[in-house]
């Protein structure tokens, strides 16, 4: 498999002298589905502001494959809250990264049509973000991070993050690697093929486990013994995280 970027010795210092990553080597693979998971202050958010380039790298480097010329347009980033337009509609909304880029409302129609059915949101297309629920609301995140089809999906700890066997049906069907933070020991197990355990104070890696478990994967899947087991193993990863500080 060849991978699509790698973290190389990456550190991240604030200006406040706060050292919130330390150390961090990491190589993500095309069509991996990753988890960071961690807790709260392990400088998770932190790792994938900067693959997004949200954020400068004190040190070390984030070394991209050469099968992205250019990976500022490749990645879509999903935000903790939906952060939409409240004065354009559902489908404006999500056309908005197309519209950008110099596609017409006519061309991106298909596209924007097909991306909010398969997150259920087909019907909704010419409403206000002030008639939907909080739930739908990050549906229509998620359909504008999709609808440019990136190369690499990064989700930074949705709220409500309800949309698993959806976003996995689009990750499957599309081949795009997804980065997932998130503090949930059950959903990274059911999403992901590989989970990154990170520790806190300074943020670094403590355990890289690959789930090697079929997809696609059905709600079925959280009632079989290797679900559990799985849980069991991360939760123990995620306990040592809690016991590394400093």
């Amino acid at each position: 498999m060849r991978n699509l970027l790698e973290l190389r010795s990456v550190e991240k210092r604030y200006d406040n002298g706060t050292l919130a990553l330390q150390g961090v080597d990491l190589a993500i693979g095309e069509h991996q589905f990753v988890s960071f998971l961690g807790p709260s202050g392990c400088g998770k958010s932190t790792a994938l502001r900067m693959i997004a380039g949200l954020s400068a790298v004190t040190s070390g480097e984030i070394a991209w494959s050469d099968a992205l010329t250019d990976h500022a347009q490749e990645i879509s980033f999903v935000f903790q809250e939906p952060t939409l337009m409240p004065w354009a509609r559902v489908f404006d909304n999500v056309w908005l990264p197309l519209r950008v880029k110099g596609v017409s409302r006519q061309a991106a129609r298909e596209q924007v049509d097909g991306v909010l059915a398969k997150v259920g949101l087909e019907q909704f297309a010419t409403v206000f973000p002030r008639e939907l629920s909080g739930g739908m609301k990050m549906r229509v995140s998620i359909a504008r991070a999709m609808v440019t089809e990136p190369r690499l999906l990064l989700m930074d700890e949705p709220t409500r993050f309800k949309l698993n066997n959806e976003t996995l049906a689009l990750w499957q069907a599309k081949r795009f690697t997804t980065i997932f933070v998130t503090h949930s020991v059950y959903e990274s197990v059911y999403l992901s093929n590989r989970i990154v355990v990170m520790a806190a104070r300074p943020g670094r890696v403590i355990a890289d486990l690959p789930i090697d478990e079929p997809y696609p994967r059905s709600d079925a899947f959280r009632a079989t013994p290797q679900y559990a087991r799985w849980c069991v193993q991360v939760s123990q990863a995620l306990q040592q995280a809690g016991e590394h500080h400093g």
